[in-house]
């Protein structure tokens, strides 16, 4: 049997782009959060939470969704300057649709660039899109399991935000569960647990957004 050797990473040409992505981003002086999560944890709502609190920066979003125009119409409606990426059915954005959304927004800073990643908690979390930092999202509605279940995602989050709090009582949710299984994974990202219905707890998420922007341009 032949055995073919591999000599490049295979992702390496998404991990180039994703390089002159982060590049492209420093130039304009935006910072760039990728925005992961399962369907239905609450993505754009908490983009749009962290969007209508950080009043004085540019703000924009990159939307990737497998279907429909339904997030973007939203952020739009609220007079944020948004781009679609459908995936007709991928289960991931890459660095690549992600330079194209680029070109497309023409965003300038100083400012916030969120990247809603596909609702999906495996392959985005292999895909490096240029980036600064990973935002996971969680919610009490999804059950106390997910860092044990999907570890990669939640290790390498920069933070790791719990929405839909005010539902905790309605479920059989363990928190105290769900934060030894974050720590098992991740030990260091801040944990910032959050309703986006309430308000509970965003200013905190808005603070180490804006700490988060100035420790990448300092």
């Amino acid at each position: 049997m032949s055995k073919i050797k591999a000599t490049e990473a295979i992702l390496s040409d998404n991990d180039r782009q994703a390089l002159a992505n982060r590049q492209r981003l420093d130039a304009l002086k935006l910072t760039g959060v990728n925005v992961l999560a399962s369907p239905g944890a609450g993505k754009t709502s908490v983009i749009v939470a962290a969007l209508q609190g950080l009043d004085g920066l540019t703000r924009g979003v990159i939307e990737g969704d497998v279907a429909s125009s339904i997030d973007t119409d939203r952020i739009r409606g609220l007079g944020f300057p948004a781009v679609q990426i459908n995936t007709a059915g991928g289960c991931h954005l890459t660095a690549d649709m992600v330079r194209q959304a680029l070109d497309e927004l023409g965003l300038q800073g100083p400012g916030i660039l969120f990247i809603e990643n596909i609702g999906n908690l495996i392959c985005p979390a292999s895909f490096d899109l240029g980036e600064h930092v990973r935002l996971v999202i969680a919610s009490v509605a999804e059950g106390d399991d997910k860092p044990t279940k999907y570890p990669l995602v939640f290790t390498l989050a920069d933070a790791v935000v719990l929405n839909k709090t005010d539902l905790a009582a309605l479920t059989e949710f363990d928190l105290d569960l769900f934060r030894t299984r974050l720590r098992a994974v991740n030990p260091h990202a801040p944990l910032f647990e959050v309703s986006c219905r309430t308000g509970e707890n965003l200013p905190l998420l808005r603070q180490w957004l804006l700490d988060t922007r100035c420790k990448q341009t300092h």
